[in-house]
């Protein structure tokens, strides 16, 4: 494992994190107008080469900024995101911005009206960078006709997916955080490959109203950050139910940002070593070995369990066609209709899932409710789980290209994620080292439904004891 290099004391303005801005914001130390302004430029200077964004709104982000403010200087601060410039994955509508879901068939369509995220960020004071790239419909590929945002630790490697503008935007420091989707692992996949911490929150913790659909029952909203506190300050502010989302879940919102700061200490945490290292890498075995001793010398206690890894296996197998159904469902109203609007790899999961049949539909709905009784009951006697987020060191774009024909290589990089899309548990990823090539990697913890604060309160402890959430791409650190 690379040894992390060092940051400088008085680290470059556009990589302090939000919560460190946010106290410059409140003091008047730093300046709304001036910081927006310093992005935009940032943006301008970087992005044509990281192509992290799909739609820049300078104008409407200066005014915001320049309103954030005006009620700052007049004593009507908001809290912790007031005046702080971040971004909305191209999937949360924003009215008036066109909001296209990394297709092509909405790119020049205004939406006529906010997500309630968009909504809840513009209520918490939020200056709106604009709008941030992802695949096609928040699937597993980019639109034949979108160039895909490029990793800026490295351009030969994965950025992930689907969240891959919301993590290179993010990691480079062209904006302060960003909101993301999970619907097979694409916050965890995203945070993990640029060094960030990703919360995927319990399903229907936040709304979806307002936010495209690729399989509505595993779709998660949240968010990416450059810490847990951050990730705190920002779930908080968009989490809770929702009347225009039934299926929000209605109960109340915990104080994430300050339960973040609450120690390890007396929290369990469940590790099945052989599931966990079910063909891993060496790499990814002595990163999430790591990171469990830092865990116990925090004070929390190690326990060994047995997770559910057949059943698992099964819901990996499961997750492609349980996606494809829920696909088609929701791009009903213009596929087949528009197919030529498509790009190949999402049209080819819509007409799978408009061939599979009720019943095998059913039986995997049926094993998904097994599975999630399962995994609940681990935590009768654990607050958290650890596992990798992938089972194998960062992989090359050249790698990644090969995935249609290794079906083998996509079953193991999906191990640790679809898995809690399909039981709905929430999930924290936390950058924990570097691997030999220099690329961040990553590991998860998950907790039971509705306990995101341990997951942040673990994490805030873990990132207080180690520095790698601080590490930034070399090339862009300037």
């Amino acid at each position: 494992m690379n040894s992390l290099p060092a940051i400088k004391p008085g680290a470059a303005l556009h990589y302090l994190e939000l919560t460190e801005l946010a106290a410059l914001i409140r003091s008047g130390d730093a300046s709304p107008v001036e910081v927006t302004r310093a992005q935009l430029q940032r943006i301008e200077k970087l992005d044509g080469v990281l192509r992290s964004y799909a739609r820049v709104t300078a104008a409407s982000a200066l005014r915001e900024a320049e309103a954030a403010e005006a009620e700052i200087r007049a004593g009507r601060y908001r809290g912790p995101l007031h005046g702080v410039p971040i971004a909305l994955k191209d999937l949360f509508r924003r009215k008036g911005v066109p909001t296209a879901a990394g297709g092509v068939l909405h790119r020049d369509k205004p939406a006529d009206y906010d997500a309630t995220v968009t909504r809840r960020l513009r209520e918490a004071g939020t200056v709106l960078l604009g709008q941030l790239q992802m695949t096609e419909g928040a699937y597993s590929d980019h639109h034949p006709d979108i160039a895909p945002p490029r990793n800026p630790w490295n351009a030969a490697y994965w950025t992930g997916i689907s969240s891959s503008g919301s993590a290179v935007a993010t990691a480079a420091g062209l904006c302060f955080g960003a909101t993301a989707s999970d619907t097979g692992g694409s916050i965890r996949w995203p945070s993990a490959a640029a060094g960030l911490t990703g919360i995927k929150p319990t399903w229907g913790r936040v709304s979806r109203h307002g936010a495209f659909e690729l399989a509505p029952s595993l779709d998660h909203m949240g968010v990416m950050a450059r810490s847990a506190r951050d990730a705190a300050v920002l779930l908080q502010a968009i989490a809770g139910p929702d009347p225009l989302d039934p299926t929000a879940l209605q109960a109340p919102v915990p104080p994430y940002a300050r339960l973040a700061g609450e120690p390890a200490q007396g929290l369990r945490i469940g590790i099945d070593a052989d599931w966990n290292g079910d063909g891993a890498d060496a790499q990814t075995l002595a990163m999430t070995a790591a990171a469990a001793q830092v865990f116990q010398e925090l004070g929390a206690t190690l326990v060994p369990l047995r997770f559910p890894a057949a059943d698992a296996e099964q819901a990996v197998r499961d997750w492609a066609p349980n996606c494809a159904v829920e696909a088609a469902v929701a791009h009903a109203s213009s596929y087949p209709a528009r197919s030529a609007d498509y790009g190949p790899v999402l049209a080819s999961v819509l007409d799978a899932g408009l061939a599979l049949s009720g019943t095998d539909y059913q039986r995997i709905l049926l094993r998904r409710m097994a599975l999630r009784g399962k995994v609940d009951a681990l935590f009768g006697g654990v607050d958290a789980l650890l596992t990798p987020v992938q089972p194998m060191a960062p992989l090359t774009l050249a790698t990644v290209s090969t995935l249609g024909r290794q079906p083998g290589l996509v079953a193991a990089l999906q191990r640790y994620t679809c898995v809690f899309d399909m039981t709905g548990h929430p999930c924290l990823t936390l950058p924990a080292g570097l691997c030999e090539a220099g690329m961040p990697m990553g590991v998860q913890l998950v907790a039971a439904h509705l306990n995101e604060a341990t997951l942040l309160r673990l994490g805030a402890a873990f990132q207080a004891a180690t520095r790698w959430h601080l590490s930034r791409p070399r090339e862009y650190a300037e």
